[in-house]
């Protein structure tokens, strides 16, 4: 085998490997554990360090709907740009929020994706703010808060209040802003004669993990999560709750909470206080997430109080960066899991997000992120086609070269080797766009598979959610038989095309000298065709593209350094005679 070829195997090898191990072999040969179907002996969730019990946990027994479990429930409604829902004044739980801006669904039925849900509801999801204490009433998950308004808004905070019977007052002023972020204040005022012991604290439950615990691998992190003092923890996920039990944490700052594919909830504490958290499994299927403060002696007359930061909301990348900078939750970016290339991934966001602002359509965005790579990367290309360009040259001698010494391999190599040699022809130039192309590949497989900017984004035509695979295919003439193809076998138009440009492409390239080597590069694109077909459409328009510039590259280029050819071997022959 020649150099030249086998380096350009390896690297189409390499290519496909990043591609395709990372996000596809990994999930099949290795997948992460599971949770056990069997349901685990009911127990009570409380606060990290409490005396006494912080909240039951969010159950997924009952299987009422979100509107059915709301009903008969005092209320405070949760209006802004973002997000619509509601708090219920019973334990002040935060278990009522749907996404404004992002539907649960494509299509006229589609509504506002849900977040959080009240328990009873199937999926229940929630939040709630408490205190612990030892020989002090304190609120519990069926006390009934008094609000001072019927609704939060934006620059409209709400105080919860209730006031046991030996006069201690505890208040939770809740504000949001226009994005996701609540600010929970928890104040306890002593009204009483004696001095009380109280340690607030906050938890996150939910009936169990969620539809997208299954994708959670090597590639992605969806699940429990935490960050302290600046550390994110990537390795617990909800078989380790399982398995090994809580998980628990200390520091002085940052939050824990459940990452999702597209969703986030978190609590941050703000300050520099002692934290003391925890991500445990909770009763049956539920898991929790929770944080203790230090406790505080309240002397009568006096007053303590606790700020936290709860996230509820879609992983959109401004705001994360937002409360990001401004302190308000530290390192909360790293709930997108961008992985070991996230350096490169951050600026392809960046651009494509710029681009999409700019052309109004993700779809035009990415074709134009193929143009701009093929640009940025022309002086390469060129010096590629110009050595393929000699390649295709002295493809008579190669074949002379093989047939002489086709008994003596060694010596075969020898020979090639001199006549690249002479004729300045580098064999690995081929190698290196598709090397430099990984990051890009790679970079724009996960923007696609975990930013929520992408979710549902059309590009034209058939194709309305560039994160989803190509959904029209040919297999079920195009959807007039009534079946749809699984997996590979669901090939869609666009990794149809893949596999064409693919063909077209090699086929433009020099031939190989081993019929072994034909016959891989002959299939290739077919297998190629078959591997991509699950992948987001996004991914696949940008191959179609980024092949269909190498195919006009490579007949300019080839045309160019062809006809410098002819005119360098006419100049020598006008300057013999």
């Amino acid at each position: 085998m020649s150099a030249d070829n086998r380096n350009m195997i390896l690297a189409i090898v390499l290519s496909a490997l990043v591609l395709l191990g990372w996000g596809l072999l990994s999930e099949r040969y290795l997948p992460s554990a599971k949770p056990p179907a069997k349901t685990a002996p009911a127990t009570t969730a409380a606060a990290p360090g409490a005396a006494t019990p912080g909240a039951p946990a969010a159950t997924a027994a009952p299987a009422l709907s979100p509107a059915q479990a709301l009903q008969g429930v005092p209320r405070v409604r949760v209006e802004t740009p973002s997000l619509q829902g509601s708090i219920s004044l019973k334990g002040a739980t935060f278990d009522d929020l749907r996404l404004v801006r992002h539907t649960d669904k494509l299509g006229k039925e589609a509504q506002p994706a849900r977040l959080l849900s009240p328990a009873g509801a199937k999926g229940a999801y929630f939040a709630r703010f408490g205190w612990s204490g030892q020989g002090v009433a304190v609120p519990d998950a069926n006390t009934v808060w008094t609000p001072s308004a019927a609704a939060l808004v934006p620059g409209k905070p709400v105080t919860l209040s209730w006031t046991n019977p030996t006069g201690q007052r505890f208040e939770l002023l809740v504000a949001v802003d226009d994005g996701y972020l609540f600010t929970v204040t928890q104040k306890v005022s002593n009204l009483g004669g004696g001095p009380v012991a109280v340690r607030p604290y906050g938890l996150l439950s939910r009936a169990d993990a969620g539809p997208d615990a299954k994708n959670d691998g090597w590639t992605h992190h969806f699940g429990p999560m935490s960050v302290i003092d600046g550390k994110s923890d990537y390795d617990v996920n909800y078989s380790t709750l399982d398995k090994d039990g809580a998980q628990k944490f200390s520091g002085t700052s940052g939050w824990v909470g459940f990452t999702d594919k597209y969703w986030l909830t978190a609590l941050a504490p703000a300050g520099s206080a002692q934290l003391n958290a925890s991500l445990r499994r909770g009763q049956g299927t539920s898991y929790q997430a929770d944080y203790a403060l230090d406790p505080a002696i309240v002397a009568p007359g006096k007053a303590a109080q606790a700020t936290t930061h709860l996230f509820a909301g879609a992983k959109e990348k401004k705001w994360l960066d937002s409360y990001e900078a401004s302190g308000a939750i530290p390192v909360i970016s790293d709930s997108i899991d961008w992985g070991y290339f996230e350096w490169f991934m951050r600026p392809i966001f960046a651009l494509l997000i710029w681009l999409f602002h700019t052309l109004g359509n993700f779809g035009w965005a990415i074709i134009a992120l193929t143009f701009i790579v093929r640009l940025l990367m022309y002086p390469i290309f060129d010096r590629q086609f110009r050595s393929m360009a000699a390649m295709r040259a002295v493809q008579p001698k190669m074949k002379e070269l093989q047939e002489r010494h086709k008994d003596d391999k060694t010596k075969m190599q020898q020979e090639l080797l001199e006549l690249y040699k002479r004729e300045k022809i580098n064999p690995a130039a081929g190698c290196l766009p598709i090397f430099l192309q990984i990051p890009v590949f790679y970079a724009l497989y996960k923007v696609l598979t975990v930013t929520v900017e992408m979710r549902h984004q059309p590009w034209a035509l058939w194709i309305h959610d560039l994160s989803a695979p190509d959904p029209v295919t040919p297999i079920n003439l195009f959807g007039l038989l009534n079946f749809d193809p699984p997996g590979m076998l669901h090939l869609g138009v666009l990794p149809i095309l893949l596999g064409i440009t693919m063909y077209l492409q090699f086929k433009l390239n020099p031939a190989p000298m081993d019929d072994v080597q034909k016959q891989i590069f002959s299939i290739m694109p077919w297998v190629m065709m078959f591997a991509m077909a699950p992948f987001a459409a996004g991914l696949q328009l940008y191959w179609v593209v980024s092949n269909l510039l190498g195919i006009a590259q490579q007949k300019y280029l080839y045309s160019k350094y062809d006809a410098e050819k002819i005119a360098a071997r006419a100049g020598v022959k006008a300057a013999k005679t």
